[in-house]
């Protein structure tokens, strides 16, 4: 089996319907950009079923890119030349149990309200962060970028099942929360441990995460308020280890991207008329 591989060599059999990132930011179809999921929405169903089936794409990518962390990086104490310690392998395996399971959940939980794998697109980008040659740059990327957004998803859908009644949605949802806390708190004990005497590359890692945090801010979509179409657990984020100033952070910084983008589409109107 190969090391390092590229988001284009995931498998995946014909049900699947695979998007580039160049097409997923021009497309408003995309699977995480849905807008507010609205209990009160005319098109309510297929906002729900749309962002459902966005958890479950970024299941499997972070399936595989836990499992890659395990393999593509040996076991030993030479933390600067790419080595990691085997309980921090241990972890990686644990977390693709997870993520495994959560899998199955979010199919099922994609067939209880109504749809089915392959109904919408899936695109790599959370895959590709996975994908630095450095483990600690991995771990910010997909154990504390990733997962992070995972607890602002899973906690946004757990709190739309209890608007709308739905007790299956709120047991799962709440179920696989549980999970995503551990594997953030993960990422932190480990970045913590292998750049504990190298600062500057633990400073670097914690850029590149919010390198990816602002790219997991969808154009400007997350926020602490309920319309938000995506919702900052800061609750549960400090529960992972997140400080509050990190994730004033990751507000602030889809704040002003979502301002801008207003200031554009304002900009255009007047040209227009």
């Amino acid at each position: 089996m190969k090391t390092h591989i590229s988001p284009t060599a995931l498998a995946r059999d014909t049900r699947f319907n695979r998007q580039t990132s160049e097409d997923r930011f021009t497309d408003p179809r995309s699977t995480m950009e849905v807008g507010h999921v609205d209990p009160m929405a005319e098109d309510v169903g297929d906002r729900a079923r749309r962002r459902m089936h966005g958890i479950f794409v970024g299941e499997i990518q972070a399936l595989e890119g836990a499992g890659r962390t395990a393999f593509d990086f040996p076991a030993g104490d030479d933390y600067a030349n790419g080595e990691i310690p085997y309980e921090l392998k241990l972890d990686m395996a644990r977390q693709c149990w997870d993520e495994a399971r959560h899998c199955e959940i979010s199919i099922k939980l994609a067939e209880h309200m109504g749809g089915e794998l392959g109904e919408y697109v899936e695109n790599t980008m959370l895959f590709e962060a996975a994908c630095h040659n450095d483990p600690v740059f991995r771990l910010a990327g997909v154990n504390r970028a990733l997962e992070g957004l995972a607890i602002d998803v899973f906690t946004q859908m757990r709190d739309f099942g209890r608007e709308t009644g739905d007790p299956v949605m709120v047991y799962c949802e709440d179920f696989m929360l549980a999970d995503e806390v551990t594997h953030v708190k993960m990422g932190s004990k480990w970045l913590r441990a292998v750049t504990e005497n190298d600062p500057e590359r633990r400073k670097s890692a914690l850029e590149f995460q919010r390198v990816v945090d602002g790219l997991f801010n969808f154009r400007g979509q997350r926020g602490e308020e309920y319309e938000s179409p995506i919702r900052l657990a800061r609750q549960f984020r400090k529960m992972a280890g997140f400080t509050d100033g990190e994730v004033d952070v990751i507000a602030e910084a889809a704040a002003k991207e979502r301002a801008a983008i207003e200031a554009e589409q304002m900009a255009a109107s007047i040209l227009a008329e």
